[in-house]
């Protein structure tokens, strides 16, 4: 039942999206487009411990708590065996930076590549891994992205802006893939074993998560779910909330206080700053559910739950709250509400 409902909403999202000339018209916009400009983007190498980097824009530093929204991070671990790449980046700039990065910490080849989402910056470099490397989404991304790649590409140009290296990329399908609730260890050999875990939807039914427990230091690469610290609000427009609201949490539990964290599109932090996250979905879960109890409309809903306690200066605070987070947390809850 629970597959059914997911092809039935990745049914209706596409049919809404991208059936017509009439789709952008339809969706609501950002404020400012490109939300990042992929041309303009320069990657930064970050060592964490020995054979553990992250990658990163050059300004999460400074502009992640600014509210200014960041390009895709990414990272790598050196093993023995060779490398494990997470991300594969919008365009063949930011990949070849990647690669470029790489290379300047290990001659050693790109075993494996992990995808954390289906959204076109994290997985359109796909196209451009070496053909021995073996690559891992979880079973709805590579179902997702064999479909609906075109339709895609098409969504994250009306984003990210026309000629930025999205019109290049070109389907690679993936070696292999996870089933939710199910993880895979990867011993990558020199002691660096690599989990990759499907919890299920945490921002959209495409999510993976990469956890590293290393005697140095532990690193969770947490993509798109943890987008950033405060004051970035959760990224909830695939059309999900309860069930995102009760994954997040299980991954915010698994981390340790001291543990480094990888947000989708921030600088790295650890688990007391991606709290902030965990605190505005229950704080939105716990408002929204008090309205619909009342039988408040969702235009009255969005007039009453406005949380400005977590408008705390992101750009994109209001197109999201209002056109997709409200909207979608209304609708999971009042539909459970009917089941119950």
């Amino acid at each position: 039942m629970k597959k059914y409902k997911a092809i039935v909403v990745l049914i209706l999202f596409w049919v809404v999206f991208f059936s017509t000339q009439n789709t952008y018209a339809q969706f609501p916009m950002p404020p400012e487009v490109p939300i990042w400009d992929a041309n303009k983007v320069t990657l930064q190498l970050h060592k964490i411990s020995d054979n553990v980097y992250v990658v990163s824009p050059s300004t999460t530093e400074t502009e992640t708590t600014k509210g200014i929204p960041q390009a895709t991070s990414a990272g790598f671990i050196v093993g023995d065996k060779g490398v494990l790449l997470i991300e594969t980046m919008l365009n063949k700039r930011l990949y070849d930076q990647l690669y470029k990065l790489i290379r300047s910490a290990t001659p050693k080849p790109i075993v494996y590549a992990v995808n954390t989402s289906d959204h076109g910056d994290h997985c359109f470099g796909n196209y451009l891994l070496p053909k021995e490397t073996i690559l891992i989404q979880n079973e709805f991304c590579k179902e997702n992205l064999a479909k609906n790649y075109e339709g895609i590409k098409q969504f994250m140009i009306m984003l990210f802006g026309k000629d930025r290296g999205i019109e290049q990329s070109v389907y690679r399908p993936a070696d292999l893939t996870l089933a939710v609730n199910q993880s895979l260890k990867l011993d990558l050999g020199g002691g660096k074993i690599v989990e990759i875990i499907n919890v299920g939807t945490a921002q959209s039914p495409a999510d993976l998560f990469v956890f590293l427990k290393d005697s140095d230091k532990n690193v969770l690469w947490a993509g798109n779910p943890f987008i950033a610290e405060s004051p970035t609000i959760p990224w909830l427009f695939d059309g999900y909330f309860l069930e995102p609201v009760r994954n997040l949490q299980k991954i915010y539990d698994m981390v340790g206080d001291n543990d480094v964290v990888v947000p989708g599109h921030g600088r790295i932090t650890n688990k007391k700053g991606i709290k902030y996250t965990i605190d505005y979905v229950n704080a939105l879960k716990t408002n929204v559910e008090a309205a619909v109890k009342k039988g408040e409309t969702l235009d009255q809903v969005k007039a009453s739950v406005t949380m400005k306690e977590f408008d705390k200066g992101y750009v994109l605070f209001n197109w999201l709250h209002y056109n997709f987070n409200i909207p979608n947390a209304y609708n999971d809850i009042k539909k459970n509400s009917l089941g119950k």
